[in-house]
């Protein structure tokens, strides 16, 4: 369950669409697309404050601009997390103990989307 983040001006209670960011050192308001999570020195303003908004005297106001073609997944985002997910419930190739010293490790314990891997270089026995 996702809670959606308001506007952070006092008594407005409207869905955040804008992220407010001031860059002191250049006397700068940057206003662009809401952020991915709520920063504590930024502010999310809705679409009205946002249009609103002006800087104090002697500052700009940077207005980026959101990209719609970048607002959802691309299917080169959605084909990397179909491969990696594959990949990752891919078990690992059984190996003899003791075979092959040189390659790739070797799964020894695995619980859901964790896996403990042994080194095959290492020196398992204590003596």
């Amino acid at each position: 369950m996702s809670i959606a983040r308001i506007c952070s001006r006092a008594a407005c209670h409207q869905p955040a669409v804008s992220t407010l960011t001031y860059v002191y050192a250049d006397s700068t308001c940057v206003l662009g697309p809401l952020a991915t999570y709520a920063e504590p020195h930024c502010y999310d303003l809705c679409a009205d404050h946002a249009d609103r908004l002006t800087a104090p005297n002697g500052w700009e106001v940077i207005r980026l601009a959101p990209d719609p073609a970048a607002a959802g997944p691309s299917s080169d985002d959605l084909e990397a997390l179909a491969n990696a997910v594959r990949e990752a419930a891919r078990p690992l190739p059984p190996r003899e103990p003791g075979a092959g010293t040189t390659g790739a490790p070797v799964e020894v314990a695995r619980r859901r989307h964790l896996r403990m891997l042994q080194d095959p270089g290492a020196n398992t026995s204590e003596g």
